[in-house]
């Protein structure tokens, strides 16, 4: 029973990983259509604001959930004026700027940070459950996560602002008909897309040691996810998040990690094969 117990809760932290790595990107590719390779590097630059500020002085929890997000934002809505904005619509565009911008990020990276593997102490202890042994941080990320998912789908679902959002998204055209600032709206968007990556970033940098090239462990895994997912940002993320994080960990339990990564990826292809899609283009169609 203690064993059960141990694997459900792995189970929920792997999903839990997924969720909050693909958050950002669900919102600015799922909804804004807008491919940023430069992912990766905002979730590491969320990390290294983490801890910087920890380092400073900055207490853990202010650091990894206020700072990291606020300083992606930051730095999100200024890529958005400066490069983005002029590339809605050019997905090649967008793909070769991103990409450039992710090298420039880990070049910046290497200079200021060095090229070496950095990181803070879990801030939550871990406490024993029987026979075994849980860490007190995974169950922090679990609850960070559900509160994602739940305030994403609040914001999205009830809230005018969010309203606004998917509709510019959907209909630019009757956007502005209505008399919306649509540059604004995504704008916005791209800035609360970028601050949901910071908070991962500044969430799991407890977890992981950070070097410049970290990004490269977050990107694919998240483009999948949200691939997979479908069009529905929230309910698509959420669905494929549970699945692929459900047979990674179980593999990984069973054989190593390595053979956990190589099942994620191998039901990303049986997935797309059978739904090309996604999860929300066959099933929970016309959720959120």
């Amino acid at each position: 029973m203690d064993y059960a117990a141990v694997i459900i809760v792995e189970i929920l932290y792997a999903i839990s990983v997924l969720v909050l790595i693909s958050a950002g990107l669900a919102v600015i590719f799922g909804m804004m259509r807008v491919i940023n390779l430069a992912h990766g590097e905002f979730l590491t630059l969320g990390g290294y604001a983490a801890i910087t500020s920890h380092q400073l002085g900055v207490p853990i929890f202010f650091a990894t959930l206020i700072v990291a997000p606020l300083v992606v934002m930051v730095f999100g809505l200024i890529v958005e004026r400066c490069i983005v904005r002029f590339l809605y619509g050019r997905l090649i565009n967008t793909m070769l700027a991103t990409w450039g911008l992710s090298l420039v990020m880990i070049g910046g990276f290497t200079m200021i940070f060095g090229n070496t593997t950095t990181g803070i102490p879990t801030p939550i202890s871990g406490f024993s459950f029987g026979d075994y042994q849980i860490s007190g941080y995974n169950l922090f990320v679990i609850f960070m996560a559900a509160v994602v998912v739940v305030g994403l789908y609040t914001a999205l679902k009830t809230t005018r602002a969010g309203l606004i959002a998917r509709g510019s998204m959907q209909n630019p055209e009757m956007a502005d008909a209505f008399g919306y600032n649509t540059s604004r709206v995504y704008m916005m968007t791209f800035a609360a897309g970028s601050a949901l990556s910071g908070l991962a970033g500044g969430v799991l940098a407890p977890l992981v040691g950070l070097n410049p090239a970290s990004g490269a462990n977050y990107i694919a895994k998240a483009f999948i996810t949200v691939i997979s997912g479908g069009a529905s940002v929230v309910s698509g993320t959420l669905s494929s998040a549970a699945l692929f994080g459900s047979v990674s960990q179980v593999f990984t339990l069973v054989s190593t990690s390595v053979v956990g990564e190589i099942a994620l990826l191998v039901a990303a292809v049986i997935l797309l094969r059978l739904l090309p899609t996604g999860i929300t283009g066959r099933f929970l169609k016309n959720r959120v």
